[in-house]
């Protein structure tokens, strides 16, 4: 009895235990989740502190819990409706003294999402304000935002390295007829180069003179703005001969980007911050080179969204395309045609704005988001598409709904094309003695085999399914565009264009941002352009998820230490991409092949986006380099 007594002592100790330790992480969370609300009253005069560790992207990925569980690291995205809030609001507050953007973190994004910062930044300057940037090094992207400065910054050893657009992508031809993987693949369009790495060694000359040209565009635009902000920056003469340039200040890249007027002052952390202090002042009982600051993300709290006037619906299709429900950095279609569906049954939304930031994914997910859309028209809504930085295959699909397009110079689209591909194993399995045999009823039988291999007439049918899905993709481009099928065919074929050559073309009909095509929509409902508001249809956090969220960014922008960032010199910067873009390539060809539906995706178009793979991109990318470095 004595036994029992004293085990029942040990339980209660444990359940006393267990729900102490609860209700003290439970008031831990509470406290967090107050504390990371702040109130008007709490934001003082300063610099506004735009920290942007990560990357720029239309709609920032769900929360992912096991994060703050495990204490990983999560690459931070910042949505470009929120920085343009945050500085449109800036520019007319007494409170903000300067804007300070560090982007020692910065991991790049879209050049249309760039360009849309960058322009804003530049109207924040404009209106007397000081912007001061600062990082160890800039590369392409950064220095676009960079470029709108008033002032630029560069540590001793870093400068500014401008590369261009292009590189080397993964071609697995070689590697799966060493494995004796056969890859069927069916597809339509000469330029639908997403399927070559499987059924080439190398780049098709179609896919070259394809990419060559966006390339080129994309770079000439991103000169010709950089020129605009920038005007004093040598680039032309830099980029004729970079490595001429930089040896004649003894490979000095800090030195050169000073002589070439890249950036304005040459200084580690500490003078940068004691700059930023002259102007908005300097903290009590802070290390040298800090200054008063305005966190980004309370900023943001005490500038809300508007809410006054009528609703005009803005549903954002962002990330791959998929089936089923949305996932983390994905537009699953039946997540997006639900939340547009229960928005048509009620008079709230008067207009519908459809924002695309995608390359694509499933063909048929993209006609499920599609034929909803198509509810709102014929319910009487006028439907107005914004396309963001990327809008491509499923996305330019999706976009066909709208009455009207708008799009940028920059944005990525077209890809007018679709493809499937079906891996099998027969070849594999006969280079170790395994052999696949059985009884067929008919030609289909068992198919797709990936034992022993897809029969002709299996073939046939998947390569006539592509066609047909082809067909239906170029008409119903044909109808929303009002052109021939023959002329969408001749522009379609897969090909990728920027905004500027998919408007002469006539993919898009005017350009201009997501304000515009709700002007567009609005004066189509006729309502007043500036009595109305975006009502972002979306699914709403819970309040575990917002938690979460605030645990995850809490501080982020906060600590008014600038000197104790992180730097990340020149070499440290490339060899980061370059790891980072590995990663994502071979994720990309893991999510082709296990693709389970006939695709619509642009994989090229990836190359011109930020480089910030997901966890388990850089899981595979790790488990690859391990066994192929002994």
């Amino acid at each position: 009895m004595q036994l029992v007594r004293g085990a029942w002592k040990i339980l209660v100790g444990i359940k006393d235990a267990l729900v102490l330790i609860l209700l003290l992480v439970f008031f831990g969370l509470l406290f967090a989740l107050l504390s990371a609300r702040p109130d008007k009253a709490s934001i003082s005069n300063g610099a506004l502190l735009l920290s942007l560790d990560g990357t720029i992207t239309e709609q920032p990925a769900k929360v992912d819990p096991t994060a703050t569980l495990t204490g990983r690291k999560v690459t931070q995205e910042f949505a470009v409706r929120d920085l343009l809030r945050a500085l449109d609001s800036a520019e007319s507050d007494d409170r903000v003294k300067a804007v300070v953007l560090d982007l020692d973190g910065f991991l790049g994004g879209y050049p249309a999402a760039l360009t849309s910062v960058a322009e804003k930044l530049a109207e924040v300057r404009k209106s007397g304000k000081p912007v001061l940037a600062y990082a160890t090094a800039y590369t392409d992207s950064g220095y676009m935002l960079a470029s709108a400065a008033s002032e630029i910054w560069s540590d001793p050893m870093g400068g500014v390295l401008i590369r261009g657009p292009g590189g080397s992508q993964l071609y697995y031809k070689g590697l799966i007829d060493k494995l004796g993987v056969n890859a069927h693949i069916y597809r339509v369009g000469t330029y639908k180069s997403a399927v070559e790495p499987y059924m080439r060694s190398d780049q098709s000359p179609a896919a070259r003179e394809a990419m060559q040209a966006l390339y080129g565009t994309i770079f000439s635009q991103w000169r010709e703005a950089v020129a605009k902000l920038r005007p004093q920056a040598d680039i032309k003469t830099i980029l004729a001969d970079p490595a001429s340039a930089i040896e004649a200040v003894n490979g000095d890249l800090s030195q050169a980007s000073l002589r070439y007027k890249l950036i304005d002052h040459v200084g580690d952390r500490i003078a940068f911050g004691q700059r930023v202090a002259k102007i908005v002042g300097t903290p009590d009982d802070r290390p040298a080179g800090s200054f008063n600051t305005i966190g980004y993300r309370d900023w943001l709290s005490v500038h809300p969204l508007s809410t006054s006037g009528d609703a005009i619906g803005v549903i954002t299709v962002a990330g791959e395309i998929v089936d089923g429900e949305s996932g983390r950095d994905t537009a699953g279609g039946e997540t997006i045609s639900r939340l547009i569906l229960d928005a048509l049954k009620d008079d709230k939304v008067k207009a519908l704005v459809v924002r695309v930031d995608s390359p694509g994914g499933s063909a048929l997910a993209s006609e499920q988001i599609r034929q909803a859309i198509l509810q709102a028209r014929a319910k009487g809504l006028p439907v107005v598409t914004s396309m963001g930085s990327l809008a491509a295959s499923g996305g330019y699909w999706v976009s066909t709904a709208g009455e009207e397009i708008f799009a940028e110079p920059n944005t990525i689209t077209g890809s007018i094309g679709i493809f499937g591909i079906i891996p099998t194993f027969e070849d594999a399995l006969k280079k170790i003695g395994v052999n696949a045999d059985g009884v067929k009823t008919t030609p289909l039988s068992g198919q797709p085999d990936v034992l022993a291999g897809t029969s002709p007439e299996f073939d046939r049918i998947m390569q006539s399914q592509i066609e047909n899905g082809y067909q239906r993709f170029v008409s119903l481009v044909a109808k929303s565009r009002h052109m021939t099928p023959q002329r969408v065919d001749q522009i379609g074929q897969g090909r990728v264009w920027a905004g500027g050559d998919a408007r002469q073309l006539g993919l898009v009909d005017k350009f201009g941002g997501l304000d515009a095509a709700i002007a567009e929509a609005a004066k189509r409902a006729k309502l007043k352009p500036d009595n109305v508001h975006a009502d972002y249809l979306a699914e709403k956090p819970s309040e575990f998820e917002k938690l979460l969220s605030s645990l995850l960014r809490q501080g982020d922008d906060k600590d008014n230490d600038h000197v104790s960032a992180g730097n990340a010199d020149l070499f440290a910067r490339v060899g980061a991409e370059r790891r980072a873009m590995l990663a994502q390539a071979l994720g990309d060809a893991r999510r082709l092949v296990q693709a389970g539906s006939v695709q619509a995706r642009c994989l090229e178009c990836a190359g011109l986006g930020p480089v910030a793979p997901s966890a388990g991109d850089r899981e595979l990318a790790r488990m690859v380099i391990e066994h192929a470095v002994p």
